[in-house]
């Protein structure tokens, strides 16, 4: 077996680990009587078919929007979901997933190593205007994660600090296309405001 594919295991390894890797906040909830709670790569699945309905009239790279959310968790696969309760500093947990993305990029094609830890670390520094619409799409995801899990338990409203969490922060999660047309993000906008198919008036 050659070395090249030895490394070309371990990536797609590591990259299936994140189907196992639960989503922290929703561990400590508790969440999803049944099923459990979401993994990092449900999460990251869902934002890049939401990045695929991006406006063609935002202005954006709609191949780059996805590409960003497939990867920007991808060090999960290595140190976890680490959150503010974990007790680290945002400057550890940013050390932790750069070792771990530069291993991660190391066990590829170099071309594609660099790409992907390209995209990781310009979310990382939100130094384009898709990697702001990928941190919208992530915290629009959560809160449309949370509101389904509220409906799933039966408990309302039992997950508002994950809705707390976006108050004050303005973007452009929505410039998303609904039926051919383009849904504008507003602030305060949630999936409790809108009507979801299945869900009693």
């Amino acid at each position: 077996m050659s070395e090249n594919f030895t490394k070309m295991l371990e990536f797609m390894s590591l990259v299936g680990h994140l189907k196992h890797v639960r989503r922290t906040g929703w561990v400590q909830k508790k969440v999803g009587v049944g099923g459990g709670p979401e993994s990092v790569a449900d999460h990251m699945y869902r934002m890049a078919v939401l990045s695929f309905l991006v406006d063609p009239g935002a202005g954006l790279d709609k191949h780059r929007c996805m590409k960003i959310a497939l990867v920007h968790d991808m060090a999960e696969c290595i140190v976890g979901d680490i959150t503010p309760q974990d007790g680290i500093s945002k400057e550890d947990k940013h050390k932790k997933e750069k070792t771990a993305m530069k291993h991660i990029c190391s066990l590829v094609e170099e071309s594609v190593g660099q790409e992907i830890y390209s995209l990781w670390q310009e979310y990382e520094d939100q130094s384009s205007k898709e990697a702001e619409f990928i941190k919208d799409i992530d915290r629009f995801e959560m809160i449309l994660q949370a509101f389904e899990y509220e409906q799933m338990d039966m408990k309302p409203r039992y997950l508002q600090d994950f809705f707390d969490s976006t108050k004050g922060y303005r973007g452009s999660c929505m410039s998303i296309q609904e039926g051919g047309t383009s849904v504008s993000g507003k602030e305060g906008e949630n999936p409790r405001e809108a009507h979801v198919p299945g869900e009693k008036d």
